[in-house]
């Protein structure tokens, strides 16, 4: 019997097969055709997603210099380290090396990780040094890996902290001028496309989708070196007399910039870690006081002014009281009769009053006003106070008394130096600033020349004179002018404390051709005085000196030079 081939037995399995294979054939061909084709986008934004990354290039925060371009804040390059946590979990028997290389403790950084097991990124530390973060990186501990970024450095310390400020750890603006000009100093971060593997990498560096923009330099009108004065001269004097703070503001008067600005206490901005609040303060800028006596110049200006009164006038203080209305005015002792250059160097309290008393009080607010008391200097400084200058509808005796000689007025010491630089300026005032300046404004004319003049030379009397107040301030070789104020602090009950001052001295120098006004306020002295013309005065004097020999002011109170007569050469003998 004959047996059929399989072949012709089962002729539709063959063709079946054949049909499915070439069914997969053309499956394969069309997913192939669809995959290189037409989802070609996606499936590629789909790999970028998982391989593709944009990191930051960081951008360089501009330099903040003095005006002779010594550095006061720079940006320097700096290393974090940062982690993932749920691959560094995979590895805790590295935990320990990594945890020496950070300089942490095992325990802290054991919890850091466990509470952050669910994340992909935190950071370990940030601003490491380059070499301390190559250190670690070097452990080659899974899931840890490095950025650049820029940290902000101090140069100058606490010697310039409270005129500049500082950054927080992102480089953004949070005090002083770094808060201020934020937006100019910060640059632009670029944008950098990778390739990383799935551990994050490096596995190419593709292209700079955006370059970084630094930020802007900023150029101060801080000298250093008269920063540096001021610093040490005011710390001094602080440890001297027991005393709680102070300030110290010098300016340039015909350009109205800005030389030193010091206060005390100050604190280091490298390193903040014990930073007390009451130390950031710019108290030149931010604390307000009764100014007391440094007023009574402009008080004998107006008088002058008025025409009613002359540097010769006679004016009589006897008996050392006098009574206006409910309160009495008083001398330290019985002056008796003294002119107008008399009353400005014995700081007499009874003359200044019969002035204001005489001419009024709104002529002397008016000018206090014009020379920019009770107002804001300009400076844009974050925080800056304003004060207070009465403004009454009627003034009564005692608010024009009280006026006259520094009191129901308060200002920051910023102020002062700046009306105190009018008068070093011909009367005229000019906008203070803390950047450097290339034109100085033209300003406004506040005091005539001729009474700015006048009041110069009393301003000197109260320095070089026989009594006058301000001796201490004098500097060898030149001219010194200024006004001392030993100023009663209020109390918590709205009253004045009788055993709490404030110390002040405002004055310009050289007093011929005037180049700096200062003010010096020293704050609660509590041992060896604390009368302005033995406080305030001396460190008036050094700074000042230092000022005008820096800066190489020709000396104008030389002793003048003596003739000897030189014998004759002897016979033969060439001289």
């Amino acid at each position: 019997m004959r047996i059929p081939s399989n072949g012709s037995q089962y002729p539709w399995r063959f063709r079946v097969v054949v049909g499915m294979l070439g069914i997969m054939c053309v499956a394969i061909v069309a997913r192939i055709v669809d995959l290189h084709l037409l989802d070609e986008g996606f499936l590629k934004n789909q790999g970028d997603k998982r391989s593709v990354r944009h990191t930051v290039i960081p951008a360089h925060r501009g330099q903040i210099l003095d005006r002779n371009g010594a550095p006061l804040a720079v940006s320097t390059p700096v290393t974090t380290l940062w982690a993932n946590p749920r691959q560094l979990n995979e590895h805790p028997q590295r935990f320990a090396e990594l945890a020496t290389a950070l300089g942490i403790s095992l325990p802290v950084l054991r919890e850091r990780l466990e509470a952050n097991a669910s994340r992909e990124f935190i950071y370990l530390r940030r601003h490491m040094t380059p070499e301390d973060g190559e250190t670690v990186i070097q452990l080659r501990v899974p899931g840890v890996y490095s950025i650049e970024e820029q940290r902000r450095f101090y140069p100058a310390g606490e010697v310039s902290a409270h005129v500049v400020g500082f950054t927080n750890v992102d480089e953004q603006g949070q005090e002083g001028l770094e808060l201020t000009y934020n937006d100019w100093l910060k640059g632009v971060p670029g944008r950098r496309q990778v390739l990383q593997d799935r551990r994050g990498r490096l596995i190419k560096d593709v292209q700079v989708v955006s370059n970084a923009r630094p930020g802007n330099d900023l150029m101060l009108s801080i000298d250093l070196r008269l920063q540096y004065l001021a610093h040490r001269e005011l710390r001094k004097a602080l440890d001297e007399f027991g005393a709680r703070a102070g300030s110290l503001v010098l300016v340039d008067v015909r350009t109205g910039e800005i030389l030193a600005m010091s206060n005390q206490p100050s604190y280091n901005p490298n390193n903040r870690t014990n930073l007390r609040p009451e130390a950031m303060r710019n108290r030149a800028l931010i604390d307000v006081f009764e100014p007391g006596s440094p007023i009574k110049t402009f008080t004998v200006g107006v008088g002058l002014m008025s025409g009613r009164y002359q540097p010769n006038t006679m004016m009589d203080t006897r008996p050392g009281r006098m009574r206006v209305a409910t309160m009495t005015v008083s001398d330290v002792r019985n002056y008796g009769v003294l002119d107008l250059t008399g009353v400005m160097m014995k700081s007499s309290n009874i003359g200044v009053a019969k002035i204001a008393l005489d001419v009024g009080a709104e002529p002397l607010r008016e000018m206090l006003a014009q020379l920019g008391l009770g107002e804001f200097s300009g400076l844009g400084f974050p925080g800056e106070s304003v004060g207070n200058l009465p403004n009454h509808r009627r003034w009564r005796p005692v608010e024009t008394a009280t006026l006259s000689y520094g009191y129901g007025l308060s200002v920051t010491a910023t102020q002062l130096a700046q009306a105190y630089a009018a008068l070093g300026n011909q009367g005229r005032k000019v906008p203070l600033s803390l950047l450097k300046v290339d034109r100085p404004a033209t300003g406004e004319q506040v005091i005539p020349p001729q009474v700015n003049q006048q009041l110069l030379d009393m301003l000197r009397a109260a320095v070089d004179g026989e009594g006058g107040t301000g001796g201490r301030a004098r500097v060898p070789g030149y001219q010194i002018g200024g006004k001392t104020g030993t100023v009663h602090k209020t109390d918590a009950s709205g009253g004045y404390a009788r055993d709490r001052y404030r110390s002040v001295f405002a004055g310009v120098a050289p007093i011929s051709n005037p180049r700096f006004a200062a003010v010096v306020v020293i704050d609660e002295p509590t041992k060896g005085g604390y009368y302005g013309g033995l406080v305030a005065a001396p460190v008036f004097g050094q700074v000042m000196a230092g000022a005008l020999r820096l800066m190489n002011v020709v000396p104008d109170d030389l002793p003048p030079l003596q003739q000897v007569e030189l014998p004759l050469p002897a016979k033969g003998v060439r001289g």
